[in-house]
């Protein structure tokens, strides 16, 4: 038996080196740096040449019968990583958590039947969130195609309604091409998923490969300049609006535009609010920052947006976490709303002046509008407007409650993590408790810095988002802040990262239970906790965190006291030559708010269980004098709790 080959390894990224997101020269429009000559190639050959003129750096993927043409050459590739997951829904979560990081479009690979199917979850989610990601998938032969063949499943069709677009090549010729319009229509206009399925026949059969190929698209014309005549109607609403908001989408980080937000908010003055999707796009620290509104967001946020008499809408889609009962959602307010995507605007609620472009050169055109109407004295004075904001910010500013037990809270876990990672860390949240809590306690200060599912609500996004993002970052350090639930979905990449030598750092936010789901039991299905207790709690511990990190590769570490979190933390952070899981036990009765509950007005929110803020002359609304008397309650409900939970486990 011959000696195994070992395959070339792509030259490494240097030490602190930034990635940077793609320009659109080169990766996203093909053939911008060289030109190749036509030559003769195999299928799969021609798949690996244009990832590589692509400048595609890192794959995620598994390989099998159908697709196992392709991993013969891409193991002599020296520009090409891919990366042995050990799930394909974890190769797509990592495309996206890559691409969400890096700005640059996110490549994973499956074979054909269940391989491909189990991209389908990390397809929808990064199309529901503007992700640009291309899949790759391996086909049966094309003389096999509907006859329901051996690991055949209609991976076009099943991904036609949760794609952008998706490619079935029945023409070796036409690898180049298509997979250079894949990569196009992924980072282009609104960003999202692309499939390329390709059969096996057509990856096994001579052609030619030559760059740059011609792209045939024809009806793709995307629109990144907005329309001068809109641009200059929005800046007229802008100065005589008394009440505006900037309220902001995760567009506005598509579009590289933070640095422009930033310049358009200080030269108005007008209140900042950032969407889950757009956490980072402006400062947290920022004095014109408001929060993130939504199901729950802060105070402040929710009633800039109730109270606005002019929205200002950059990168968002109304989107109803956001909005609540839409019929109420800011009643009174004129609505301008800016999005690369023309099918957004309007669809859920109507505009006063809508704007296609891209959200970078929206902003630029409107400051420079804005600064022409101040130019003949025009002005807005919102002293009044932003004196009641800051009346809410100081008033309901976020706050969480302690046991007096010594258990330990989540919020405070979190934290703690945000304020010893710091501002340039990356931070991936799966879905649920701890994602509205990472959200809310750690301070965003830069664009790409969390990563979360946030239209799809995906449970196991976090660990193989975590990886794709520090493959894509490497000098960042990047932690997934997960959930007991979530983590049991996907933990098993965290093999990967050990033998790719991926060192991720994981804070387990471990309550026990299905954390969302229990919040909700106790709140509108009084107390009937069915199915959510998941056994990783008290005396049972199945399973054992600590000892499965371990199993893993990797270093495990348990917290049960907040005297120890910060120590736990600091040692997490200290090793760097394989991942950390550090098993954070935490009160199972800790809720989420401030909540606005699904389906009701956002006029409803609760800033905490049983305290509503005052909202005009809203006779239902708690005084802001009760609120210390209702937070004292909430304590004793609280302690009480963390009191039995000690009694039952003893």
């Amino acid at each position: 038996m011959s000696a195994p080959i070992a395959r070339p390894q792509p030259t490494p990224r240097k030490a602190g080196a930034t990635a940077q997101p793609a320009p659109t020269t080169a990766a996203t429009q093909p053939g911008a740096r060289r030109q190749v000559a036509p030559e003769r190639v195999s299928g799969a050959q021609s798949v690996v040449r244009a990832l590589e003129e692509l400048e595609v750096d890192t794959v995620f993927g598994i390989p099998g019968g159908a697709v196992l043409p392709v991993y013969d050459p891409l193991f002599d590739s020296k520009k090409v990583r891919h990366v042995l997951v050990r799930h394909e829904q974890g190769a797509g979560h990592a495309a996206t958590g890559y691409a969400q990081a890096t700005g640059k479009v996110g490549v994973c690979m499956a074979t054909s039947g269940p391989g491909a199917t189990n991209l389908v979850t990390p397809l929808a989610d990064a199309q529901m969130d503007s992700v640009p990601v291309v899949a790759i998938t391996g086909q049966v032969a094309r003389s096999l195609i509907g006859t329901d063949g051996f690991q055949e499943a209609d991976i076009s069709g099943i991904t036609m309604p949760i794609t952008k677009h998706n490619f079935l090549i029945t023409d070796a010729i036409d690898i180049p091409r298509i997979i250079a319009e894949a990569f196009y229509l992924a980072s282009s206009g609104r960003p999202g998923a692309v499939l390329v399925d390709i059969p096996k026949d057509i990856l096994q059969a001579q052609t030619t490969f030559s760059w740059p190929p011609e792209m045939r698209l024809p009806g793709y014309r995307p629109v990144s300049k907005p329309h001068g005549k809109q641009v200059r109607e929005a800046a007229r609403l802008i100065a005589d609006a008394k009440s505006p908001v900037l309220y902001v989408g995760g567009g506005v980080i598509k579009a590289n535009a933070s640095a422009e937000l930033i310049e358009l908010a200080e030269l108005t003055g007008i209140p900042v609010v950032t969407t889950l999707m757009a956490r980072g796009a402006f400062p947290d620290s920022h004095q014109l920052h408001c929060g993130m509104p939504g199901m729950h967001g802060k105070v402040s946020a929710v009633a800039a947006l109730q109270k606005s008499d002019l929205l200002i809408t950059l990168g968002a889609r109304f989107d109803d976490r956001v909005t609540g009962q839409l019929t109420s959602f800011a009643p009174d307010a004129k609505v301008i709303h800016a999005d690369i995507d023309p099918a957004e605007i309007g669809k859920n609620r109507y505009a006063d002046v809508p704007i296609v472009g891209d959200c970078k050169e929206v902003i630029v055109e409107l400051i420079e509008a804005i600064r022409a109407d101040m130019a003949t004295g025009t002005t807005t004075d919102l002293t009044e407007w932003w004196a009641y904001l800051d009346g809410l910010r100081k008033t309901y500013p976020l706050a969480y409650t302690r046991p007096s037990d010594g258990a330990l809270s989540p919020e405070f876990v979190i934290e703690a993590v945000g304020r010893l990672a710091g501002p340039d860390a990356i931070y991936c949240a799966g879905v649920g408790q701890h994602q509205m809590w990472a959200a809310q306690f750690v301070n965003y200060e830069k664009p790409r810095t969390w990563l979360n599912s946030g239209g799809l609500g995906t449970m196991g996004y976090a660990v193989p988002a975590a990886m794709g993002a520090k493959m894509g970052r490497p000098e960042a350090e990047v932690w997934a802040i997960d959930g007991d639930g979530c983590f049991q979905m996907t933990n098993q990449e965290l093999a990967t990262c050990a033998l790719e030598g991926v060192p991720i750092k994981v804070a387990l936010v471990n309550n026990g239970n299905l954390g969302m789901v229990r919040q909700w039991q106790t709140l509108f299905y009084e107390e009937r906790y069915s199915n959510t207790n998941l056994g990783t709690h008290g005396a049972v511990r199945i399973p054992d965190f600590v000892k499965l990190a371990e199993a893993l590769g990797c270093h495990g570490i348990r917290v049960e006291r907040e005297e120890d979190v910060e120590a736990a933390i600091r040692e997490a952070q200290s090793i760097n030559d394989k991942p950390v899981v550090i098993d954070f036990i935490v009160s199972d009765d800790a809720q989420v708010w401030p909540m606005v509950a699904a389906g009701t007005s956002n006029d409803e929110i609760m800033a905490a269980r049983g305290i509503r803020p005052l909202f005009d002359d809203d006779e239902l609304a708690a005084e802001p004098a009760v609120i210390h008397e209702a937070m004292e309650r909430e304590q004793r409900v609280v302690d009480s709790a963390a009191a039995t939970d000690s009694e039952d486990n003893k």
